[in-house]
């Protein structure tokens, strides 16, 4: 179990880094309102963009401990459905890492609007939404599977889990953060931008806090 709690740590120190690597990359005070086309990077500097590029690429790799644990979590249970989880999991932050590392190259972009032709900017922003931005698009959808699995083996039971983790899963905590746009605005403009590593932090630290319940319970 030593083994499956550092891997647990390392998920949790993913999602620090990478969030705040984000949060570096995407936020500003206008963050919201200036979606189209993303303006909102204009209002981000520069070098917080250097800053949040390196850090979220340092963090990165760390997701796959972080699955690497949800694997040993779930294998009690159902080995088959964890390698499931696993190997989605491991698609999901491949797609999730290959857009990242292009937030602050189009973030560059943006502040060059002025001096690219306007005809060549449009051209520049339509080729990374047609490449980059739908990733995101694919990553929510592979994290549905993802989920949809993740709640398929916990139910089974076996796992290290109770079976109310399956409520938290990666869709269902995801939706949460996200609904805060609608009932703590104020809250949602630092949530949002990294919606994500907010999701995975909460995951991990449930994980690990069954964990603990489930070494508690052996040693007793």
């Amino acid at each position: 179990m030593k083994t499956t709690k550092i891997l647990g740590y390392l998920g949790l120190l993913a999602s620090i880094l990478v969030g705040l690597g984000e949060h570096f990359l995407h936020y500003s005070e206008n963050i919201l309102g200036h979606a189209e086309n993303y303006e909102f990077f204009k209002f981000v500097p520069l070098e917080n963009m250097t800053t949040g590029h390196f850090l979220a690429v340092i963090g990165l790799p760390f997701y796959f401990a972080g699955y690497l644990h949800i694997y040993q979590m779930l294998k009690p249970g159902n080995e088959t459905l964890a390698r499931i989880t696993l190997g989605i999991g491991f698609i999901a932050f491949a797609v999730g890492g290959i857009w990242i590392g292009s937030r602050a190259s189009i973030g560059n972009i943006i502040h060059l609007k002025e001096s690219i032709d306007s005809n060549t900017y449009q051209i520049l922003l339509d080729h990374y939404t047609n490449h980059m931005e739908i990733l995101v698009q694919v990553l929510r959808i592979v994290i549905a599977l993802l989920s949809i699995v993740f709640v398929m083996t916990i139910l089974k039971g076996g796992t290290y889990y109770k079976k109310w983790m399956a409520i938290f899963n990666p869709i269902i905590i995801l939706l949460l953060v996200f609904s805060t746009l609608f009932w703590a605005k104020p809250l949602s403009k630092h949530l949002a931008p990294i919606a994500m590593n907010v999701t995975h932090f909460i995951l991990f630290a449930l994980s690990l806090y069954h964990l603990y319940k489930q070494e508690k319970q052996t040693n007793s």
